[in-house]
């Protein structure tokens, strides 16, 4: 079978990986020069599925509005004339209460732990090493108040199964000695030993060039326009290289999908959520993190990768606006500064924004569409990096015929009618 996949980030090259494993002929389409250069380019680093959950939950519009109103606020809106926008707004807030929030989660918690274990048979398989550590991530609270607010995600985590640590201030500098400086900052964490980090872009690379080795093309530079349908079939895709053909398409372009689609008579509820990270050279190893810490009160990462510090953060609402403001790399800054003061040089740190393909409820949208070899695999807002490998699986082998290893209840565009 030729299956067209469009975007190389890492959910469509996980899939080109698997398809070309599986014996088909594949074509990846990307306007970049190379794969994984924007949304999965320099994201938080983290592999969570613990903290697979939709950002759509009870008291949020409450939190939203304090959020709105800090120094440095980890929820931007840029108020514009986007229908789009205000839908997505609107549909979230629907979401917000503890009915939905426990269906959006039970939708995404499978997925996120299929991918882990798709992650972790890849790396054994091929040897693929992306800055990867498994140490688990650790969200950390700077008041009682935080702490005494765990008591509903520690009663979901035990519901699904997922291992964590309740720990006072003695038990985070154990697992992030770094910390121990500035203990007076903080006064309990949850940890998830399971979560893992990692390079994503380091690793759409590589996979990428695996691909190529096993049999797939990667066509980049080249602008997709649009699809050619006819009846309930895509028959081909125009591009400024000319169109193409294939027996089935994958549609993996992160935010930019919904437009694509939508002359096919699809309404995919994707919207653009900007978010914002800084990469810090580490001066000083032993006063960097060991892996992951969330500063719970500024919803910021902060991640090790290497020789280098990953922070990254802020949700903004401002359509496909790429413009980077000095205003949130302070925020960046003033976050890793405070707790890890003795780390890296803020004056070489590297500043980036990408765009995550958010849904209102909070699982992304992956499987067929009306349109019998058309597939989508786009909406994971957050957790891409965290998904990628059990998405790219999964559309394979729904692609194939097979029978996937997760169900797609509650995954499919049918969930909005």
């Amino acid at each position: 079978m030729r299956v067209l996949v469009f975007g190389s980030g890492v959910i469509g090259t996980c899939a080109a990986w698997y398809l070309a494993q599986d014996g088909h002929e594949v074509v990846v389409l990307d306007r970049q020069r190379g794969a994984g250069l924007e949304t999965s380019f320099a994201n938080a680093g983290e592999v969570s599925p613990g903290y697979a959950s939709p950002w759509a939950g009870p008291g949020v519009p409450v939190k939203a509005i304090k959020w709105l109103l800090m120094r440095h606020r980890p929820l931007v809106v840029r108020p514009r004339f986007d229908p789009a926008m205000w839908r997505f707004v609107a549909s979230m807030l629907a979401n917000c209460t503890e009915a939905r929030y426990r269906r959006n989660k039970s939708r995404m918690v499978p997925l996120a732990e299929y991918s882990r274990d798709c992650l972790r048979a890849l790396r054994r398989e091929t040897g693929i090493a992306y800055d990867e550590r498994r140490l688990g991530t650790l969200q950390l609270f700077r008041t009682q108040q935080q702490v005494e607010g765990t008591a509903k995600d520690i009663e979901i985590l035990r519901e699904f199964g997922v291992r964590y640590e309740v720990l006072d201030r003695d038990g985070i500098v154990a697992v992030e000695p770094a910390l121990g400086h500035v203990r007076e900052k903080f006064v309990g964490a949850l940890r998830l030993p399971g979560d893992e980090t990692g390079d994503c872009h380091k690793f759409t690379s590589a996979l990428a060039a695996m691909a190529i080795e096993a049999g797939a093309a990667f066509r980049f530079g080249v602008r997709i326009d649009g699809l050619l349908a006819e009846g309930d079939r895509v028959v081909g895709v125009r591009t400024d290289a000319g169109t193409m053909t294939g027996d089935a398409y994958l549609v993996a372009l992160g935010s930019h999908s919904r437009q694509l689609v939508r002359p096919l008579g699809i309404r995919l509820p994707v919207y653009p959520v900007k978010g914002y990270s800084i990469t810090v050279p580490i001066d000083n190893a032993a006063g960097a993190p060991e892996s992951t810490v969330m500063d719970e009160t500024y919803k910021v990462a902060i991640t090790r990768l290497g020789n280098r510090i990953r922070v990254g953060g802020t949700a903004e609402l401002a359509g496909f606006d790429l413009r980077l403001h000095a205003a949130r790399r302070a925020t960046l800054e003033h976050v890793v500064t405070d707790l890890f003061p003795r780390a890296g040089d803020m004056r070489r740190a590297g500043f980036w924004t990408g765009l995550r393909p958010m849904t209102p409820d909070g699982p992304p949208v992956v499987g067929p569409t009306r349109y019998r070899n058309l597939h989508l695999a786009t909406g994971h807002g957050t957790l891409g990096w965290t998904m990628a490998a059990g998405t790219g699986r999964v559309v394979a082998d729904v692609i194939a015929g097979h029978a996937p290893g997760v169900s797609l209840d509650g995954l499919t565009l049918a969930r909005y009618g």
